[in-house]
């Protein structure tokens, strides 16, 4: 109950005393004749008093919590930001579903984990930064390796351009390049061949025109061309500084774009320096698997969902966790497929009661099943036993149903790729 309501019941409950000692009294004389009434009156004024004192301490307390909540909205809209980074997720693959529920799950054990403050500017700062680091762990755990670079310059975009850090027309030239036809000059250098003079002249004429950051590039590449053959040839072009005035006149992302034009096959390599540079190198280093951890994120109404590549067999990493969680001899799996999908169910029945981990494999290949498996899923509730999990395993597919991707816990399978991976 709000300080106004309080006030209003007990100022109420003053006047409801008033009128009862005035209703009992038979006449005037009675009234004066005892003190009841004037003691009533007194205490309603010097209550009336107290409440008037309250009020004006409240409507102060109500304008600096107003303040403080205001100040907060940087977090709030920095949470929307991170928020539409994966909701079009699923557009790369169907299994990439995040709900709204789950974010804010997320969202809610960034708030209570991270570092308190009584300084507003440094608890916003650490907010900020939590739950965007939060966010991208937990999102790269479910990503294939081939799109983690991917969601880290979705991330890092989406945040600049919450910040205008980043132009629209460049943006958009970055991702489509030079569109139509330019009639292209005479090669003006020796160290590019006709149609890759062709390429870069294309590029740089939209720069000189369309861009204005970029105007006089091309004049200045044709007169001073020798000076970029170094970027061209060189093992690090994207370390590579642009010569004269370009390489203080010009910021990372237009640096990126002239890079483009120039040598196309290290934006890779310059993506992650200008991600390093934004947000930070944490953004483009991967936290390495680790299934209790995963575990620990679950719950008995909560399933877990191995997302297979080829290649990959996520059991054996289930079997050691089984044998490190004391559940060696609680736990059944099933391989789906035709005739499969009774004995799933009465092992998942089995499972719910005694609180063993059920392992349900392939289930891509039980689509007819799913549905029923989905409304198994939205069945689960806190009266199952504390120890009950599903785990799933399931090739990439748009039948899995939706509603149970975006409330579980998924997890890729690749095999190991590299000499950190393999040594991790």
């Amino acid at each position: 109950m709000s300080d106004n309501a309080k006030s209003a019941k007990i100022m109420e409950e003053l006047e409801d005393k008033i009128l009862a000692a005035l209703s009992d009294a038979e006449d005037v004389m009675e009234l004066l004749a005892t003190d009841d009434l004037i003691d009533i009156l007194a205490d309603s004024k010097t209550t009336g008093d107290e409440i008037n004192v309250r009020r004006v301490e409240s409507e102060i307390t109500e304008k600096e919590i107003d303040v403080t909540r205001e100040s907060f909205r940087q977090v709030a809209y920095r949470a929307s930001l991170l928020f539409f980074c994966i909701v079009d997720l699923n557009i790369i693959d169907p299994m990439y579903q995040y709900s709204l529920q789950w974010f804010q799950r997320l969202f809610a054990s960034s708030v209570k984990d991270s570092t308190q403050t009584e300084d507003v500017t440094e608890r916003i700062a650490i907010l900020n930064e939590y739950q965007t680091l939060a966010l991208y762990q937990n999102v790269c755990r479910s990503l294939f390796e081939r799109h983690k670079l991917l969601f880290s310059l979705l991330l890092c975009t989406k945040i600049l351009f919450g910040d205008n850090k980043i132009d629209q027309d460049e943006w958009r030239f970055f991702l489509a390049g030079a569109g139509g036809d330019v009639e292209a000059l005479t090669n003006p250098t020796d160290w590019l061949d006709d149609l890759e003079w062709i390429q870069v002249h294309k590029q740089l004429v939209v720069m000189d025109t369309k861009l204005p950051a970029f105007a006089g590039i091309l004049e200045y590449f044709i007169n001073f061309h020798k000076k970029f053959r170094k970027i061209f040839d060189s093992q690090m072009a994207h370390e590579e500084p642009l010569p004269g005035e370009w390489n203080t006149k010009l910021n990372s992302m237009q640096k990126m774009l002239l890079l483009k034009a120039i040598r196309p096959d290290k934006i890779t390599a310059a993506l992650q320096n200008y991600i390093c540079e934004q947000i930070g190198k944490q953004y483009i280093e991967p936290p390495t698997f680790r299934l209790s951890a995963c575990y620990k994120d679950s719950s008995n109404i909560t399933p877990l969902i191995f997302v297979l590549s080829s290649g990959s067999d996520p059991v054996a990493s289930f079997m050691k966790l089984c044998a490190e969680s004391d559940m060696s001899n609680r736990y059944d799996t099933i391989s789906l497929g035709q005739g499969q999908a009774k004995k799933a169910e009465a092992k998942l029945e089995n499972g719910r009661v005694k609180g063993w981990w059920i392992l349900l494999q392939n289930c891509h290949l039980c689509v007819s099943w799913l549905p029923k498996l989905e409304a198994l899923v939205e069945n689960l509730n806190d009266q199952n036993h504390m120890d009950y999990r599903i785990w799933m395993t399931s090739m990439p597919s748009p039948a899995f149903p939706v509603s149970v991707l975006q409330n579980s816990v998924k997890m890729t399978m690749e095999p190991p790729s590299g000499l950190k991976s393999n040594l991790m």
